[in-house]
């Protein structure tokens, strides 16, 4: 696909290859789930899960049914999970394309089970509330669903449940939630997959691998806190970049005024670059002030960004094409997303994912030099 506009999203898929393997390392005997939901956490769903699947993964999870049936639609045959809720009219679409489902209630088994076809049955797992207080069953509940799941309409294939605070130094609830998940673990009929840990959990609590460990927001090399990001036992690499080019520069006089609401007002004669890149990329307004590399220096947003292009302050001249590296690494410098986080007033799992479609994935194998082009063997676009 031709690209004329130059901000991208640059994808590297062998960070993805390397975290990947590296808490395939860390899980032991353990499996890894690959979370792809929410477009690989705006990675790109279907090329995210093609790494994976080619890395030895044999279930991808996702968070809605539209996203399991766009894996299966892009010739994804591994297993998936959707971790979910489920409508009732959505269950033979789960027998005919062999899609795992998440039971989440009794009532939910029951209309199920009214809801299923003759012929294969129905995949699930069975979601257990031990704390998060989202979806499932209650731990009193288990012995129930257990039976309602003995019926020929259900394969039980898994159970799991959600830590709430894996990430947290404070481990009381963490505790709770692993204690109140093994009373119900003690009655799980033999050959049902167990899988309690995220990332988090993964990365901090070893010990409670059970059978598969999902990899959600790590997987993509961004740790799920600041806390694990310190204590972190593996290296996690980012996998995404976003970066884009100067189309515009001048030099602005003493107290002109910079975009929308003229928040900005020059103190001396400045260069002012424009870049193609706003808030409808997912650049958002409360960005202003972040800084960019340019050539591996820092340079900061001045006045509102626009739905379509912000403008940034620089030290010197530079030639309209001039690399911007909005996020990841040019030259000496660096910034990740946990920066743009910080900026926002939010947590790094919401940056990939307020990238909008407009901005191109670029998919490569490896890094490159800032600056220059990716040749065409090296990458593909969507």
């Amino acid at each position: 696909m031709e690209m004329y506009r130059p901000t991208k999203a640059v994808i590297n898929l062998e960070a993805i290859r390397n975290n990947l393997s590296a808490f395939q390392k860390r899980a032991g005997g353990a499996e890894v789930i690959a979370v792809v939901k929410a477009d690989g956490y705006g990675h790109g769903a279907e090329e995210v899960a093609r790494t994976a699947v080619e890395n030895g993964v044999r279930l991808l999870a996702v968070a809605t049914p539209d996203e399991a049936l766009l894996l299966r639609r892009g010739g994804i045959e591994q297993d998936i999970l959707v971790m979910g809720a489920v409508p009732a009219a959505f269950v033979p679409v789960a027998q005919r394309e062999n899609i795992i489902v998440t039971a989440l209630s009794l009532e939910w088994i029951e209309s199920a089970e009214k809801a299923a076809v003759s012929g294969q049955p129905l995949r699930v797992h069975l979601k257990v509330d031990t704390g998060m207080g989202r979806l499932g069953i209650q731990p009193e509940e288990a012995e129930a669903a257990f039976a309602k799941l003995a019926s020929d309409v259900f394969s039980f294939d898994g159970i799991f449940t959600h830590f709430a605070a894996a990430d947290d130094e404070d481990t009381s609830l963490f505790e709770q939630q692993a204690e109140r998940m093994n009373g119900v673990l003690g009655q799980v009929p033999e050959g049902v997959m167990v899988h309690v840990s995220n990332s988090a959990a993964a990365l901090m609590h070893p010990s409670v691998a059970c059978d598969a460990v999902r990899i959600g927001i790590s997987l993509y090399g961004i740790a799920p806190s600041p806390y694990v990001g310190e204590h972190s036992p593996i290296a996690l690499e980012p996998s995404l970049s976003l970066e884009t080019e100067i189309v515009h520069i001048k030099k602005v006089q003493p107290g002109a005024t910079i975009s929308y609401g003229a928040t900005y007002r020059s103190e001396g004669e400045e260069w002012i670059a424009t870049l193609p890149v706003g808030y409808a990329d997912g650049m958002l307004r409360g960005l202003q002030g972040q800084e960019v590399l340019v050539r591996g220096q820092r340079a900061p947003i001045v006045g509102r960004i626009c739905m379509d292009q912000c403008m940034v302050r620089l030290k010197e001249q530079l030639p309209v094409g001039e690399p911007v590296q909005l996020i990841g690494r040019q030259g000496d410098g660096e910034i990740l997303i946990d920066e743009w986080a910080e900026k926002l007033g939010t947590i790094p799992y919401e940056i990939p994912c307020i990238l909008t479609k407009r901005v191109p994935r670029v998919y490569v194998n490896g890094t490159k030099n800032a600056g220059s082009p990716f040749q065409p063997n090296d990458s593909m676009v969507r």
